[in-house]
């Protein structure tokens, strides 16, 4: 199937065509008709689907179709999502697709000064692509208006729910207007997405694309078990590979994203961090070396590689291995895109055996181990990370010991006045 065969418009189909797109994935075949019609849509998708052309596509072609003044622009379409990085790509994506239209778009975002962004929403955009946090200040400031929205879209709902952003969304929901078209992406669908889902949709079509099979069968993965106290060496014996040209490594943590660096840089590796604790300009500076590859190595944690999209990326390691299976499809789906080739590595400590299996059981496969390393796995048994639970326990123990001692502390006290009483008996009948 191409992408005339879902009604798309001339000016789109130029722009598609000069991105080198002729073929939708299976998200696109599914959704764009169903937006077109008017219809309100829950997709389930993961990262590399081509979900944001699912929405930007057919988005550009109803507000090209239905055109409204031009010399009074106001924002018809809302696309809020998690993280800054997102929105920067989901506005480059409108402003690819749309470069042969006249429709403008504008991302707006935190961590940066606001002059730029409500200089351009004063000339007037008819896409909007913004962060909860900077999309709820500028409206309080007076310099956003939903009262045109026509199409909305809620994109990475989990995300938001994971990031805290569950009562912003009941603010904005609250404000748009009643009669509206609403889109709805996530890549899981918990009870709690569902009950969101089920306040903001009407009659929605539900699309559900599960690629992990696809996606990660295009890529070569393997797993290394190592000690943790280890992974550092691993790390560094692996990246003094020359063959690796580039490598997006994950953290847990924007704390380990950092010391990661600092390692690297020691050892004249080029490595940058990108997390939330990072200005934005820093975070962009970073992505952008990384693309252009003066960067070697960008190191980063989930929440703010949401949004990165790297043509080419060679390699994905995976520092530590997530507790959420979704994840490790997520951060693989980095590499090995568009047919190209793709390596993902994953150090595994004997801990995380555990969230390994849950990823063979997602992906239905095992993952292929390589034993051919300095730095093997030894110690196989570890202690249980129950720290919150022994601190609990702890917790409790302690009190228990506080009440002897506070009990011993007051038997002990009236020994003491018993004592105290018999010496002054004493010392007044020898006074007597």
């Amino acid at each position: 199937m191409s992408f005339t065969s879902l009604h798309i418009i001339d000016p789109l189909l130029k722009s598609l065509s000069q991105e080198g797109y002729t073929d939708p994935t299976s998200i696109q075949t599914q959704a764009i008709p169903i937006v077109l019609k008017g219809s309100d849509l829950i997709g389930c998708a993961q990262t590399g689907t081509g979900k944001t052309a699912a929405f930007a596509i057919p988005i550009l072609q109803l507000l090209h179709n239905s055109k409204k003044d031009q010399h009074q622009k106001k924002i018809r379409s809302l696309i809020v999502t998690p993280t800054r990085e997102l929105a920067i790509q989901i506005d480059e994506s409108f402003q690819n697709y749309g470069r042969n239209t006249d429709l403008r778009s504008c991302a707006i975002f935190g961590g940066i000064n606001q002059k730029r962004q409500t200089k351009v929403l004063k000339s007037g955009v008819d896409i909007l692509i913004a962060t909860p946090g900077r999309l709820l200040d500028l409206m309080n400031q007076g310099f956003i208006s939903l009262n045109d929205i026509e199409i909305f879209v809620l994109d990475e709902a989990d995300r938001m729910l994971d990031m805290g952003f569950i009562h912003d969304i009941k603010k904005l929901l609250a404000v748009l207007p009643r009669k509206r078209q609403t889109l709805f992406f996530s890549a899981t669908m918990p009870p709690e997405i569902i009950k969101l889902s089920n306040t903001i949709l009407q009659n929605p079509v539900k699309v559900e694309v599960t690629p992990e099979s696809p996606t990660v069968d295009a890529i070569k993965q393997e797993i290394y078990f190592v000690d943790k106290g280890n992974k550092n060496n691993l790390l560094i014996d692996t990246l003094l590979d020359e063959k690796i040209t580039s490598a997006l490594v994950f953290t847990r943590t924007k704390h380990g994203a950092n010391k990661i660096v600092k390692l690297l840089n020691a050892k004249n590796i080029d490595a940058e961090a990108i997390h939330g604790n990072k200005s934005q300009a820093a975070r962009q500076r970073a992505l952008g070396n990384f693309k252009d590859q003066s960067t070697r190595v960008l190191v980063a944690t989930d929440i703010a590689a949401r949004g990165i999209d790297v043509d080419e990326l060679q390699y994905v390691i995976n520092y530590e291995i997530p507790n959420i299976p979704e994840t490790y499809v997520h951060r693989i789906g980095r590499t090995g895109r568009a047919g190209a080739d793709g390596t993902a590595i994953s150090f595994c400590d004997a801990i995380e055996k555990e969230y390994l299996r849950d990823i063979e059981k997602l992906i239905g496969k095992k993952i292929p181990v390589v034993d051919s390393h300095e730095y093997p796995l030894s110690d196989h048994n570890p202690p249980k990370p129950v720290q919150q639970q022994s601190r609990r326990h702890s917790g409790k123990k302690s009190s228990s010991n506080r009440n002897s001692s506070s009990q011993a502390g007051k038997n002990s006290s009236a020994s003491a006045n018993k004592r105290s009483n018999r010496s002054r008996v004493k010392r007044s009948g020898n006074r007597n």
